[in-house]
């Protein structure tokens, strides 16, 4: 049986320590977590069992395996040091015969995104990016049409356009939209971004290093790798969908608290071909998975045990056989969640009505 793995690591410490081990999560502070994520050795999770090809009733197995590190931490630590860390993890691996290892959330965008990781194991390593950006761009796209936006012609916006998961969604909502707004912090980085994507791309395209801008779009990707929320209630048109890729989240709670008649959602939940059991509770419905976990699952079936996605320079093309592969295999986008909460017909239904009562009021008030 083929084999893979999946690094994962605590993104809210707290919460997420307590998936397995309760005591420690209750215990511990936050700033308590992050300080003794250090110290801590790489961690055996669970094996995961049940993958099954759609298209050849292959199956395969795999292991989810936890660096230790919160994003403070990797952030706050030199470089090297995380590499190792993320690097043992990589050789536990190895150990339990994976034929292919996925970096999960942070372990994928430190330092060089994978590339050094890569280099310094035999296994072969994706961090999942390409199918990221194929599902966040169609969770978008689907968001759209429950909202009765058109697609083909909306005004969008990407936050963190600069990134590489950024970038290629851009290049892919430039070919396929009305008008994009790039966001990022530096001017210079975007405007070469604007250059290279103006050959190819139908919609208009705009540069902003300001958030005012998102008040433009009715339809936000944002994807930054930012520690804290950077999107808040203020900047948002009545109507918009927020697809929010990134973690730690961009869209601020506050998004869903303050404004009803918005949509946030999370990017990209997939469901998982097979009867799969992942032995633990990473904090999704059973049989359903992110879209970096399910790249890396989608190559284990393929038989690609190659590097695939390294890298900050992602690829169009790189994206779409991804997309192609994982079609083939049965995997696909899972309905909508938002703050790790599957959203309903109703929920929509209710945004729309509430776009609809502020419309109605403002012309109201413009008339009166």
């Amino acid at each position: 049986m083929d084999t893979f793995a999946f690094i994962i690591h605590p993104i809210d410490p707290k919460k997420d320590v307590s998936r397995k081990f309760p005591l420690l999560g209750k215990v511990l502070s936050e700033n308590q977590i992050n300080f003794f994520s250090t110290f801590f050795p790489p961690l055996y999770i669970s094996e995961i069992e049940g993958v099954t090809s759609a298209a050849t009733g292959k199956q395969i197995k795999g292991w989810f395996l936890a660096c230790p590190y919160t994003p403070k931490r990797m952030l706050e630590l030199p470089e090297k040091v995380v590499y190792k860390k993320i690097i043992q993890t990589g050789q536990m691996a190895e150990k339990l015969g994976a034929q292919i290892l996925g970096l999960g959330a942070f372990t994928s965008v430190v330092g060089d995104a994978g590339i050094t990781i890569a280099r310094e194991l035999d296994v072969p390593v994706t961090t999942g990016d390409s199918y990221t950006v194929f599902l966040a761009v169609e969770a978008l796209r689907q968001a759209a049409l429950a909202m009765d936006i058109h697609f083909e012609s909306a005004t969008t916006a990407v936050v963190g356009a600069t990134g590489s998961i950024g970038r290629v969604c851009a290049e892919l909502l430039s070919q396929q939209t009305g008008e994009v707004y790039l966001v990022g912090r530096r001017s210079e980085a975007l405007e070469v971004l604007r250059e290279q994507l103006q050959l190819g791309a139908r919609a208009r395209l705009h540069t902003s290093t300001s958030m005012d801008v998102l008040r433009h779009a009715q339809l936000i990707l944002t994807v930054t790798s930012s520690l804290h929320d950077v999107i808040r209630p203020e900047d948002l048109q009545s109507g918009a969908v927020v697809c929010d890729v990134a973690r730690p989240r961009d869209a601020s709670a506050m998004v869903a608290a303050a404004r009803n008649d918005i949509l946030v959602i999370d990017g990209g939940m997939v469901d998982v071909p097979g009867p799969v059991d992942f032995h633990f509770n990473f904090g999704f419905p059973s049989g359903k998975s992110y879209a970096c976990m399910a790249e890396t699952m989608a190559l284990a079936l393929e038989g690609r045990f190659e590097d695939y996605t390294l890298g900050k320079q992602l690829t169009a093309e790189r994206v779409n056989e991804i997309a192609r592969i994982a079609g083939k295999h049965g995997f696909r986008l899972s309905g909508f969640r938002s703050f790790e909460k599957a959203v309903t017909s109703e929920q929509i239904e209710s945004v729309r009505q509430a776009r609809r009562s502020k419309t109605a009021a403002r012309n109201n008030y413009g008339g009166a």
